[in-house]
């Protein structure tokens, strides 16, 4: 169904919640593991996925590649935990501008993955995509976070998963997917969570819950964008997080990033959007063709 306003009304809220996720996810590593909070995460988006795909009944668990499957659900939960990881020594800001580093891996990896050709100016935006996460990180100078490689760590992780849902286009439907992905990143966690954990108070479990609800929640209204609206007009959209991220950052922790990671932070997007641009102009010249 083709309707751009409710396509970007959605991917703005989705926003909104992956901001409100962050900020509840900053809050908490400062008490608890970082596996466990990714693990109660996992449960609540188990149980998100599991009501989507319920009516329709136990045929839907059937896919065409499991490996595939499986390494989604894997690079997505190591995602979801380097994120979390770096989010412990970051401001929301900074790690938010760093993250937004995905798409020039994805284009990136496109090469080696799927064999898409990239062209001079894709890969020079790349380039300078990568100078602006520099200017934020600013290595070797006083302001340096070594935390900033597990969020481009995250980044990768995410940026191999896209691929991965490319690969599998069309052929599984979109809710299995989602199952696949939160049930192996479940075991993942469950494995590992008896060798990092910490008996939470009532408020901490409280908010680790209302984390998985919203970020499950914004995982749902951005797969309910893309139904109204395609991913070369909504993909701009998508960089309000960092002012929400920025909001969130000085409200719920009283910082507000300095000159530089604002001009490398739009750098990152400026880099990011001409890269989704070019996307564009090629899916026209294909279709063309």
């Amino acid at each position: 169904m083709d309707n751009p306003l409710r396509g970007i009304a959605l991917i703005l809220g989705a926003t909104m919640l992956f901001s409100l996720s962050d900020a509840m996810a900053k809050y908490l590593g400062q008490h608890l593991p970082v596996i466990e909070i990714a693990w109660i995460r996992y449960v609540i988006f188990v149980i998100f996925a599991a009501g989507l795909i319920a009516p329709s009944g136990l045929r839907r668990l059937r896919v065409r590649s499991q490996t595939l499957q499986l390494m989604r659900g894997l690079t997505l939960v190591g995602s979801a935990v380097f994120f979390i990881f770096g989010l412990r020594y970051l401001p929301l800001a900074d790690a938010a501008s760093v993250g937004f580093v995905s798409p020039l891996l994805i284009t990136m990896l496109s090469v080696p993955m799927l064999r898409e050709v990239v062209g001079i100016r894709r890969w020079a935006a790349i380039v300078v995509g990568f100078l602006g996460v520099l200017i934020v990180v600013r290595p070797g100078t006083g302001a340096f976070q070594p935390a900033a490689f597990l969020v481009v760590t995250s980044s990768l992780c995410w940026a191999i998963a896209s691929i991965l849902t490319r690969k599998m286009a069309g052929a599984d439907d979109a809710a299995t997917t989602l199952l696949w992905s939160a049930v192996s990143g479940l075991v993942v966690l469950t494995i590992l969570l008896p060798f990092d954990f910490v008996m939470p108070s009532a408020w901490l479990l409280a908010v680790a819950l209302v984390l998985g609800i919203v970020a499950s929640a914004g995982q749902y209204l951005m797969v309910l964008a893309y139904r109204y609206a395609g991913a070369s007009l909504l993909a701009p959209f998508s960089y309000v997080q960092l002012i929400w991220a920025v909001a969130l950052g000085y409200l719920v922790f009283g910082s507000l990033p300095d000159q530089w990671t604002l001009l490398g932070a739009g750098i990152i997007v400026g880099s990011g959007i001409y890269t989704v641009h070019r996307e564009r102009i090629r899916a026209r010249e294909r279709a063309a063709a």
